[in-house]
């Protein structure tokens, strides 16, 4: 397996950032949309050190056995990383104070630094720091090996090089300044005339007023620091004892864990740097130097001063052509099974199922898997009022979802308060699946309704991440969903084996093979083949190499991958066959989807699961097969578009370039935009045969 062509998982990471970051770098991209990207890559950065670097971080310290285990060296990978993030810093800083800074004065927009301001601004922001910044700033002087102040995860700090007035000649001395960025907003508007619209940095606040925290001394400079902490829950043994107390003990370390990450001011002079990697026992592999300004996922939330012609022009939710404001979703999906695809279409109609489900007198159970849900969640607030409706309710609330762990416990707590039946995660597994059962009783007799998605239960989330969700009362689905849930109720496989569902820890991974088996054995027989595979990452090795055999045999393989992939297209005798794209644009591209040519008559699936060891080996995921021929055919014209897309589709290579893909066409081919106008005229057409009420939500 080692001899295996593969790019390493956490470089690939890096080039999916750096594609976020093309965004940003695009002047086609409306402007205040640019600042959102470079949030994106920054925040996506931060997540990276914190979990991935940090345990690489951790794997220099493992023994000589285990790191001659490992296929890479965790000392060279941290230096390569460390280069790629250095460049693309480099591109970040440049894209934003010689790209995005000077197309903002343009529009009348001026992000203004201290020396900046007029006597009317000046005055404004001593007042805004006396008023305002005041309580929050704690200046501290640091004393070598005496005074070693905790740096909390992820806060802004000023570390201030000053001397003593008195004593000009003297020692330069050193001390750190929070700047309180998560008390307080961080882009403050300025007073301004005419069209002028200014606007300065919370840090440049600080800048401005820091003499006045240090009477008797003299400022020379000031410089911005971060440090990011690992934020991995390193559970000692995860396979016994209560698991939420253990998870619940860990989320308290996760904010004193060790560092991960320490950025400062590349400007910074080397004397002040060497005090603070010997104040806060920092090695080199441990720092990283950036701009001027850290945590630019403040970006997000930088003024728009009402100027929507920079932002994207809106996309509503179009209504679901059936299901949409439906009075009996059931008899509906009864009929026909329904797909919906978000954002593109309302939440609504799923949040409608669950609530016409709690008030539905025929509805005895309902059941649901929780991975990430919204902080003000509809569809759970519906379970709620289905078990005073007297339903028996049950969730299963995966504790494990990294950042969300906090999160999902309160809303288990909540849901048990209300009456519902909470499974909590089990020890050594984690439930990706996307899942909700309900039971309704129709002529004397239980009928099943089931919904399998690609994505979370998530009304915030639904509105940026591309995602597929099928509602159908096909008894060969709805049974096993059934089965999943007993499995997840009772820790006992289930006694049938499943024949439609490919379920992770069951039959996903082997089914795969048999499916990729089939293509290769069709391209030995000089039949037809074929695949075509929508997914976020991959990475296991068993599948590429599998994916290569496929290849080789002269299987025609299109991938669309957004973020890591490890497998090396275009090589000669190994994956000359295999040719994949990566679209990033407005939306996050989110679903799974796996088309087998199998002869003409294409087996299509919609998955929770992306090809990571992780998912394929050791996650409750769930592959759902497509049955119905018009949304097979649906789902294929949406293939089509992500293939032919010729604006925002980037080139995976062996070279690593993001390079765009173009086609010699004189017609654009925007992938997201297609796919909403495709969704628009079926929409516009129900609507003119009077087949659908209502307007977009």
């Amino acid at each position: 397996m080692n001899t295996l062509p593969l790019i390493h998982r956490d470089i690939s990471w890096l080039s999916f950032n750096y594609r976020v970051l093309q965004e940003a770098k695009d002047p086609a991209v409306p402007l205040l949309e640019r600042l959102k990207f470079l949030a994106i890559y920054s925040s996506n950065l931060d997540e990276f050190f914190r979990i991935r670097v940090a345990g690489i971080r951790k794997l220099k310290k493992v023994g000589k056995k285990t790191k001659a285990q490992l296929d890479f060296d965790p000392s060279t990978l941290l230096k390569e990383i460390h280069k790629i993030v250095n460049h693309q810093q480099e591109e970040f800083a440049a894209t934003f104070e010689q790209q995005i800074v000077p197309e903002l004065r343009k529009h009348h927009i001026f992000l203004l630094r201290r020396l900046d301001l007029n006597e009317r601004q000046k005055e404004f922001v001593e007042n805004y720091f006396h008023n305002n910044l005041l309580p929050f700033v704690m200046p501290v002087l640091l004393v070598k090996r005496r005074i070693r102040p905790f740096l909390a995860n992820a806060n802004l700090y000023l570390a201030v090089h000053l001397r003593q007035k008195k004593k000009p000649l003297s020692d330069s001395e050193y001390a750190l300044v929070k700047i309180p960025s998560d008390q307080l907003p961080r882009f403050i508007k300025l007073p301004s005339t005419g069209d002028r619209q200014d606007v300065i940095m919370l840090d440049d606040i600080v800048r401005n007023s820091i003499s006045w925290l240090f009477p008797g001394y003299e400022i020379q400079d000031t410089y911005s620091i971060k440090l990011t902490r690992d934020a991995e829950l390193y559970i000692d043994d995860e396979y016994s004892g209560d698991l939420v107390q253990k998870i619940k003990s860990s989320l308290q370390k996760r904010q004193v864990g060790p560092a991960s990450r320490f950025v400062y001011d590349r400007e910074m002079p080397g004397h002040l740097l060497d005090y603070l990697q010997d104040t806060f026992d920092l090695g080199k592999n441990d720092i990283l130097p950036e701009g001027r300004y850290h945590n630019n996922f403040d970006f997000f939330k930088f003024p728009d001063f009402g100027m929507s012609h920079l932002k994207y022009k809106p996309l509503p939710p179009l209504p679901h052509t059936h299901l949409h404001n439906a009075e009996d979703p059931f008899e509906i999906i009864r009929g026909k099974d329904q797909m919906l695809h978000f954002p593109y279409h309302s939440y609504q109609s799923v949040v409608n199922f669950f609530e016409k489900a709690a008030e539905d007198p025929n509805v005895t159970h309902i059941k649901v898997i929780q991975y990430r849900v919204a902080r003000h969640s509809k569809i759970l607030e519906a379970l709620m009022h289905a078990v005073q409706r007297g339903k028996q309710v049950s969730a299963f609330v995966e504790i494990k979802a990294r950042f969300d762990e906090a999160a999902n416990l309160e809303w288990g707590e909540r849901l048990e308060r209300a009456g519902v039946r909470v499974h909590y995660s089990f020890p050594g597994v984690k439930v990706h699946s996307k899942l909700a059962l309900v039971r309704r009783v129709e002529n004397g007799k239980p009928q099943l309704y089931t919904y399998l998605g690609t994505g979370n239960f998530h009304e915030e989330t639904a509105k940026i991440y591309t995602d597929l969700g099928l509602f159908t009362a096909d008894p060969r689905l709805t049974v096993e969903v059934s089965n999943v849930f007993s499995f997840l109720e009772n820790i006992k496989p289930p006694k049938e084996e499943f024949e439609h569902l490919l379920v992770g820890k069951f039959n996903l991974r082997p089914a795969l093979y048999r499916l990729i088996d089939h293509e290769i054995e069709a391209a030995k027989r000089k039949k037809p083949s074929g695949m075509t595979l929508k997914i976020n990452s991959l990475e296991d090795k068993a599948i590429i190499a599998k994916l290569y055999e496929a290849s080789k045999a002269g299987v025609k393989i299109k991938l669309i991958v957004r973020g890591i992939c490890c497998l090396v297209p275009g090589l000669k005798g190994v994956s000359e066959n295999i040719e994949i794209i990566s679209i990033v644009d407005r939306f996050l591209e989110h679903a799974r989807i796996f088309v087998f040519h199998n002869g003409g008559k294409e087996r299509i699936f919609l998955s929770s699961a992306d090809w990571m060891e992780r998912n394929l080996s050791y996650r409750i995921e769930t592959t759902f097969p497509v049955y119905d021929p018009d949304l097979k055919q649906e789902i294929m014209d949406l293939l089509d578009l992500q293939l032919n897309d010729n604006v925002k589709a980037r080139i995976i290579d062996r070279y690593d370039q993001n390079e765009y893909r173009r086609v010699s066409t004189d017609i654009p081919v925007r992938t997201q935009l297609e796919t909403y106008f495709y969704y628009k005229r079926m929409v516009d057409a129900a609507q003119e045969a009077g087949q659908i009420a209502g307007t977009p939500v």
